[in-house]
């Protein structure tokens, strides 16, 4: 069952060299195949035991990190048959995602307030860090 689910097309490698917990570095990474669509509603998972072994991470992480998946409704379990992408997975992974980028940005005009920054140098930061990532600002 979890053969049809190549490794690599829904979680990106984790480290723990990089920021945050395992368990999130796989919330984050399924929720980015989710929400872009690569992981298709009703899509099978891997068993926990599975992306265990193919992570070379506890059990107990992979359990957390489809809990979390599970709560926020972009995952289900199903008795018996495993787990699979939910129906509207995706809208709440993005849904998530914008949430998370907004709870980041007002942590970042806080800190750009306490630099002494006014709301326009904050404006025109993240402007200059949005065309520094390659994207597209709106003038």
């Amino acid at each position: 069952m979890t053969k049809e689910t190549p490794k690599a097309l829904f979680v990106p490698p984790i480290s723990p060299a990089a920021p945050g917990p395992l368990y999130r570095q796989i919330v984050e990474g399924m929720k980015r195949e989710i929400g872009e669509g690569r992981l298709k509603p009703g899509a099978p998972l891997p068993s926990f035991r599975v992306l265990a072994e193919d992570m070379m991470v506890s059990l107990i992480t992979v359990k957390r990190a489809y809990e979390e998946l599970e709560r926020e409704g972009i995952i289900y379990r199903k008795q018996g048959l495993g787990t699979f992408v939910a129906e509207h997975g995706a809208e709440r992974s993005r849904t998530m995602k914008r949430v998370r980028a907004e709870e980041l940005m007002r942590q970042a005009l806080g800190e750009a307030e306490e630099a002494g920054l006014t709301g326009q140098d904050f404006l025109d930061l993240a402007k200059r860090v949005i065309q520094t990532k390659g994207g597209q600002g709106d003038e």
